[in-house]
This record gives C-alpha cells, sequence and structure tokens, in this order.
C-alpha cells in the first residue's frame, strides 16, 4: 500500500504516514459527492449558512490544534498558523452572511415581460491546493462554492495529508452532509484522471505557473472552467516620496511573512534613485528583527522552507543572481543545522541582465532594484512575465491611487500597506499569474451557472 508522508521540515523527521487512496478509490468517492450535490445544491441557503458557521467555529476552537499541525507539516510558526485557522473562520462566516445576496435572481430590463439572472450551481468542483497556506487556501474555495450549493473534493499538496484530513474532518463535524466534501489522498500523477472525471464540473487550483498550465490544458481539452491563482513576482514601488520608515517596515513584513513562501509576497523592491540608500538601510535594519528558528519556538517569527529541495532550489537562484552582478547585504549561505532552514537574505544592485530579475523567489530573499525615477519604477514593475499583486509607497495619495489604479499591471495593488488577501476583496492574477477571481462577490460567482431566464 502506498502511503503519503508528513516531514517535519525543521527536523527532517518523519511525523505520520497516511495511505493514499488507489484510483478506484478516488473515482467511487467523486461518484458519492455527486451522489451528494443532487440533494445539497436544494438545500435552504439559512441551512447551509448553519453548517458553515459551525465549521467556522471549529475552526476558531482548533486554532492551536491547526496551527501546531501546520508547523509540523510544512514549518509555519504557531502565531502564523493560529492566525491562518482564524482566517478560515472569518471566511465561512463572510460567505454564511453574504452568498444568499450574492446570489439572489437579478432583474433585467428587456422587451419581455420579465428576465433575470438567476445563479445556480454546477456541481461537483475539484480543488487543488498548495502547501504554504494549506488551510486558508482551501477554505477560501470551500465557503462560496458550498454556500453556492456546489459540492467538492480536495486534492491537496503531497506534503500535507494531515491538513488535508484535519480539514474533511472540520467539514464533517460542522455536520455536513456525508460527501459534500471529501479529501483525496492521490499523487500529483493522478491530478488528469480527477479532472477528466465526468462527474467533476470545474476546477480551481493555486500553484506554480507551470502547473497552472498544465490545468488549463486538461480542463480545455474536456471544456472544464478553470480558475487559476499562480506564482507572483509582486513589485513593491518606494517612490521619492514615501514614508521610508514605513515602507521598510511594511517591507519586510511582506517578504517574510511565512518565511518569504507566498504567491503575494513581496518580492521586488523598487526603489527611487534619490531615497534608495535611506532605504536600504532602514529596509536592512528591519530584516534584521526577524528571528529564523524552530517553529514551535514563541520567539521564531521565521521557520524552515517547507522542504530540503525547495530551500536548495532557492539557493540555486541565490548563486545565479550572485555570479551575475547582485550584491550580498545579508544572509545567502546555507546554514550548517538540520531542516529546511534558509536565512534572511537581501540581494542589492538587481539588474534587468541578471536571470533573478524575471524568476520569483519564493523564501526570505528580498532583491532591490534601483530606479531612475517614477516612470522607470512602473517600467520596471510591469516588467515581468506576472502580475499577481504590487504595492506603491508615497505621502501622496492621490498619485499613488493614479498609479496604482491606471498603471500597475497586477489583480491588486495596495497603497502604504503590504498586499493581503480579505474575504470582501476580490482576488487573482492576469499574465502568468492565473485567471479568475477568487473571495468577494466576484469569487463566488466562478462557480455558479449565470443563467438568463426570460417570459414571453
Amino acid at each position: 500500500m502506498s502511503t503519503m508522508q508528513s516531514i517535519n521540515p525543521a527536523t527532517g523527521t518523519t511525523v505520520a504516514e497516511y495511505p493514499t487512496h488507489t484510483p478506484d478509490q478516488a473515482t467511487e468517492i467523486i461518484n458519492d459527492v455527486n451522489t451528494a450535490w443532487l440533494s445539497w445544491h436544494r438545500t435552504s441557503f439559512d441551512e447551509r449558512a448553519k453548517l458553515m458557521r459551525r465549521a467556522a467555529d471549529l475552526l476558531d476552537e482548533r486554532a492551536d490544534e491547526l496551527a501546531r499541525l501546520m508547523a509540523n507539516e510544512m514549518g509555519k510558526p504557531l502565531s502564523q498558523g493560529v492566525g491562518e485557522a482564524k482566517k478560515c473562520a472569518n471566511v465561512c462566516r463572510y460567505y454564511a452572511d453574504n452568498a444568499a445576496t450574492f446570489l439572489a435572481d437579478k432583474p433585467l430590463q428587456t422587451d419581455a415581460k420579465k428576465s433575470k439572472v438567476s445563479y445556480q450551481p454546477l456541481g461537483v468542483i475539484l480543488t487543488i491546493m498548495p502547501w504554504n497556506f494549506p488551510f486558508w487556501q482551501v477554505f477560501r474555495q470551500i465557503a462560496p462554492s458550498l454556500m453556492a450549493g456546489n459540492t467538492m473534493v480536495l486534492k491537496h499538496a503531497s506534503n500535507v495529508p494531515g491538513s488535508a484530513l484535519a480539514i474533511e474532518s472540520i467539514m464533517q463535524d460542522a455536520g455536513f452532509p456525508v460527501n459534500t466534501f471529501r479529501t483525496l489522498l492521490v499523487p500529483g500523477a493522478e491530478t488528469e484522471a480527477l479532472i477528466t472525471n465526468p462527474h467533476v464540473q470545474a476546477v480551481s487550483l493555486t500553484g506554480s505557473t507551470p502547473a497552472g498550465q498544465q490545468v488549463a490544458a486538461t480542463a480545455g481539452s474536456v471544456l472544464k472552467k478553470a480558475v487559476l491563482e499562480l506564482g507572483g513576482s509582486d513589485p513593491y514601488l518606494v517612490l521619492d516620496d514615501a514614508d521610508i520608515e514605513l515602507a521598510a517596515q511594511v517591507s519586510a513584513a511582506s517578504r517574510l511573512i511565512n518565511t518569504g513562501q507566498s504567491c503575494i509576497a513581496a518580492k521586488r523592491f523598487i526603489v527611487v534613485e534619490s531615497v534608495y540608500n535611506k532605504f536600504v538601510e532602514a529596509f536592512t535594519a528591519e530584516m534584521e528583527k526577524y528571528v529564523v528558528g524552530d517553529p514551535f519556538d514563541s520567539g521564531t517569527t521565521v521557520g524552515p522552507m517547507a522542504r530540503l529541495d525547495l530551500r536548495d532550489e532557492l539557493h540555486e537562484q541565490v548563486k545565479q543572481a550572485v555570479k551575475h552582478g547582485a550584491t550580498v547585504l545579508m544572509g545567502c549561505e546555507v546554514p550548517e543545522s538540520d531542516g529546511a532552514f534558509y536565512p534572511v537574505s537581501i540581494l542589492a544592485d538587481v539588474t534587468k541582465d541578471n536571470p533573478v530579475y524575471k524568476e520569483e523567489l519564493f523564501g526570505p530573499v528580498a532583491m532591490l532594484i534601483k530606479a531612475q525615477d517614477e516612470a522607470d519604477a512602473i517600467e520596471i514593475a510591469n516588467d515581468t512575465e506576472f502580475g499577481l499583486g504590487g504595492a506603491i509607497f508615497s505621502q501622496d495619495e492621490a498619485r499613488a491611487e493614479r498609479i496604482a489604479s491606471e498603471e500597475i499591471q497586477s489583480g491588486a495593488v495596495f497603497v502604504n500597506g503590504l498586499v493581503a488577501s480579505d474575504p470582501r476583496v476580490p482576488f487573482g492574477g492576469i499574465k502568468q499569474s492565473g485567471y479568475g477571481r477568487e473571495l468577494g462577490e466576484h469569487g463566488i460567482h466562478e462557480f455558479v451557472n449565470i443563467k438568463a431566464v426570460q417570459i414571453s
């Protein structure tokens, strides 16, 4: 019998092993989830909301337990894990409160006696999720999809099987009907069969751009809708009138949240030349405040990376960056300690001919890029295949808002604050960062049939 392992990235030790589902078992589960949909989609919004609020309560009650699980499986510091669990509770309550309004029939004015738009669930939704936010990424799909009347199957990352099963337990303990939500423990090689299963109506993926290309191709081959939230190389623009201390503090926090393993973490710090030296000094001082260590230690603010291979890939990118002219301001050396640790690091003097200029650094490494002026900073920010998030620092809010709204090519731009997902705000990217939206009213409309009804 094949298994999936939970390996503690801080120690390299195996925490637990879980038997995987065979292809036949996976097919049977999807069949059961489809059968559950036949009754679930006829339930009322009030009934769905009651169960979703109970799931939120369980997430709050089990926050400490879930944080320990995340720390063991992918190295998230405990305080960040507790925050993630509570954020999941918030998204459950948000859609419990608002789904009925978002999906209410919408009257239209036409030449007919009556015209309207009706929003109806699609059926079984497959969600393919990554390890970096093992609960949040899933619940921001669960809450709108189940409240819309869909049922779901989860194919989670292979290094967080315990988290995947814990999510299934929460939904069952909350009282959702059996098979409304199920977890599939299957290897990545079997994902194509899940997507093409005739009962699966649509698929959502959060992951890398190459993974998104594969999922999009498979879904397209069977004409199924996909929502893809992929990689990012978010630019943080520090303009000549920025509050430098604020910019440095927010930039460091954004770069190092979740040990830098976030698609919407700050990746490229594009600083106007006139304030470059001042920002570098303040930013370095902020980065030095963060403590790398055991995620179970209350003093740790940066845990290990999720896997050794990911740490080694990051270090190879750093070595190539230095080889092509980048300057190391701090860190950038693999520690001799056990585990997948990498130090808080800064690369300066990154230029357009450096390979890292076009890459995503998925870990605690910041790259600094000098811009001549505002126009040059905007051009550098948009000179990327990615388009997920970005931020602008300026004390002239009207100026920053104009740049954010009209100039930066990404799915979200924040002014004087770090980019973060919020249940109330649509989330997603453009270009190689994917398509479709999660969260907010836009997110719940992705996996429903937007049906025109007209009476003559």
